[in-house]
């Protein structure tokens, strides 16, 4: 483990990750996925349930770090696959809700400048098909992405920009742009990382565009990236704990306090927070 956090407490992400596994497979609507959602929803600020309409006992879980809107949404999927039966996904899934829960802590923390933005902090329940892996759908779009696809009708007005957490904490981490990604958005997402001392996991490449969470926000228009580690197997039974890495995980999640940070000082810049 690490010695001693700095900008973000990787230690209390890890242990946010250990949580998530010990629930088992965790699929949209399922008891299992139920009773964890109330613990998650506890850890973030303000945190409460959204409904996810036409899915009965699916739901969101949004917190809120107070500012001005539109808010930036900082965000990840906590449902895993429904097949193969026993998948756990430590990294398709539990780490980057870990690392979401974690930095909402962070940012609440920070001594933030007057007209900063809200920052909401979002976990997506039905990302994943209720029945299948997602590259044995017709179309992922409409039979995934529940929870996000829900977020975008009821608050794409208020929204500002979007950060999409999803394969971020294995061994080896890189993180290249994902195609789709705003390229602006993108290029603050490596300052960050270049600010924290970690460009290296967010490397000046590109991957093939991957439909994902950021995916409804980028067709409502709103700025988006999609941080994936497309290289991973996450659809895979050994998607497990071993697999991961600490030191990915402070990599992000510091990256994404200092993003948090730089948003903020160009929100207040440009006189764009509301």
């Amino acid at each position: 483990m690490l010695q001693s956090p700095q900008l973000f407490d990787a230690e209390a992400a890890w242990r946010t990750i250990e949580l998530q596994l010990r629930a088992g497979q965790r699929l949209a609507g399922s008891p299992q996925l139920r009773r964890l959602a109330v613990r998650l929803r506890r850890m973030l600020p303000r945190g409460r349930f959204e409904r996810v309409p036409g899915d009965r006992g699916l739901r969101n879980i949004v917190g809120i770090v107070p500012g001005r809107r539109p808010a930036i949404v900082i965000g990840a999927h906590y449902d895993t696959l429904a097949v193969p039966k026993g998948f756990l996904g430590a990294n398709n899934g539990a780490a980057g809700t870990a690392i979401t829960v974690q930095l909402a802590h962070e940012v609440m923390k920070l001594r933030r400048p007057e007209g900063a933005p809200e920052i909401r902090f979002v976990l997506f329940d039905g990302e994943e098909p209720a029945d299948a892996l997602p590259e044995d759908t017709a179309d992922f779009y409409s039979s995934g992405l529940r929870g996000s696809r829900a977020y975008v009708a009821r608050h794409d007005a208020t929204t500002r920009a979007m950060v999409l957490l999803d394969y971020v904490a294995n061994r080896g981490l890189r993180l290249p742009r994902e195609a789709s990604s705003t390229p602006t958005l993108w290029a603050e997402v490596r300052a960050a990382a270049r600010e924290a001392g970690h460009a290296a996991v967010f490397p000046d490449d590109d991957q093939q565009t991957i439909i994902d969470d950021h995916t409804p926000f980028l067709r409502a228009g709103i700025p988006a990236v999609d941080l994936i580690d497309w290289s991973y197997p996450g659809h895979d039974t050994g998607d497990t704990l071993d697999k991961l890495s600490i030191r990915s995980v402070d990599a992000v999640g510091e990256t994404l306090v200092q993003l948090v940070r730089r948003l903020d000082r160009a929100a207040v810049r440009t006189g764009t927070g509301g």
